[in-house]
């Protein structure tokens, strides 16, 4: 279970600067920014975790799920980080750039 907490904690610290420091600074409501600095972020916790956990065979579980690390990090941070992303569209008007 530790290492699901470490990579859940990851994805939790990456999607709190991204949201709350990264993207209010250089995004804005910008979508073509949001998205090329969330494919960032994405590449760079997979990237962390995949360097720990490449080829380690530690199983991780995913509800009823036994994943590998690869998997599991790109599920949990896809949905924690949905209501971020909500709460960020809707505070920054960023519905109103995809309409454009």
């Amino acid at each position: 279970m530790s290492a699901e907490i470490n990579v859940i904690g990851l994805n939790l610290v990456v999607m709190l600067l991204s949201y709350f420091w990264i993207y209010p600074k250089f995004c804005g409501a910008d979508i073509k920014k949001i998205i090329n600095n969330d494919l960032i972020a994405t590449a760079l916790v997979l990237m962390v975790v995949g360097s720990v956990y490449w080829g380690s065979g530690v199983e991780f579980s995913l509800l009823f799920l036994s994943v590998n690390w690869f998997w599991f990090t790109l599920t949990t941070y896809l949905l924690l980080e949905l209501p971020f992303m909500l709460w960020y569209f809707n505070k920054y008007d960023v519905w109103s750039d995809l309409d454009n």
